[in-house]
């Protein structure tokens, strides 16, 4: 199976070399051409466009920043049009169904060209390892035709097919959504309880020790708690274009969406305090200085699995 991969930022690189590590045969494609340096070493062919990316291959995966460029690598590139019949695209970018859809229906479906959407949670450091959770919207056919490159990129436990085209995308959209509210929700609690006099460790504790328990605070928060990691790995500019999609969402199915559009305020206003790169929990800054110091935890921890909610072990957002 031949693949092609555009796309060699902090995430694709790492998933571009886990496919060639599985013994893939891989052309790669990025706007900057020194990103393909390692995958080139490691037998990689490199192609000056889009359009040279799709051309030939079985698969064309494209793991992009924004919806806006997933249109111009495939329509503007070339990407589409150069994708021969009964090839599969696989978009695992953080997309939305609108803009596949037309895609696919201009561009794909009628020269009988298969798409699927694949997008990950797990961060970097699950695409480096190649331990992302995958979400997969497509026919059955085309997830089980895709299931075996998806494995190289992801722990197969975690990758799941979760119903048509664009349910990927759907689903991906309300992970990020939750966690970026349950980033807010606990930066809140934590800013009024140590303003209001309570030990920030005491807090947590009884927290975690309560209904209120969650995988966030347990796990996720330990990364400022502990070390004053705000998580640049992933930045602002990114979490606030996730926010906004899923608002549109919202819109477009007409479900109120109050308290998201309220996260997603708190999230640009942390944007524009800290900057566009600075780290996706950048918003727990916001509460740190209203409660008048830091989030630290005054001794080294390790999470606690209070709850059992069936939810991913490792539900932080990435690109």
């Amino acid at each position: 199976m031949t693949i092609g991969f555009i796309g060699l930022g902090n995430m694709g690189r790492h998933m571009a070399r886990n496919l060639l590590d599985a013994g893939f045969s891989l052309t790669v494609h990025d706007v900057r051409e020194e990103a393909a340096e390692e995958h080139l070493l490691r037998g990689a062919a490199w192609a000056s466009t889009p359009a040279a990316c799709a051309a030939e291959v079985d698969v064309l995966i494209t793991m992009l920043p924004t919806p806006r460029i997933v249109e111009q690598v495939l329509l503007e590139g070339g990407a589409a049009d150069a994708l021969r019949e009964g090839a599969l695209w696989i978009d695992m970018s953080t997309s939305t169904p609108e803009v596949a859809r037309r895609i696919d229906a201009d561009r794909l479906a009628p020269r009988g060209v298969r798409a699927m959407d694949a997008p990950v949670s797990g961060m970097a450091k699950g695409a480096e390892a190649g331990t992302l959770q995958i979400f997969a919207g497509g026919d059955p056919a085309d997830f089980a035709r895709a299931l075996p490159v998806l494995r190289a990129m992801g722990a197969p436990e975690r990758i799941l097919h979760v119903g048509p085209n664009g349910a990927g995308y759907t689903v991906k959209l309300m992970i990020n959504l939750l966690w970026f509210s349950h980033l807010v929700a606990a930066s809140e609690v934590l800013a009024m309880g140590v303003k209001a006099g309570v030990s920030l460790d005491v807090l947590r504790t009884s927290l975690l020790a309560s209904p209120a328990a969650s995988h966030f605070l347990d796990s996720d928060m330990l990364s400022v708690l502990e070390r004053g990691d705000y998580d640049d790995s992933f930045a602002m500019v990114l979490a606030c274009k996730d926010l906004g999609l899923a608002v549109d969402l919202g819109r477009d199915v007409g479900v109120s969406t109050e308290l998201s559009a309220l996260v997603e305020q708190i999230y640009r206003r942390a944007k524009s305090r800290y900057g566009e790169l600075a780290g996706e929990m950048s918003p727990v800054r916001l509460y740190e200085e209203l409660a008048g110091q830091e989030f630290r935890l005054a001794t080294l921890t390790v999470p606690v699995a209070t709850v059992d909610s069936g939810a991913p072990v490792d539900p932080a957002p990435a690109a």
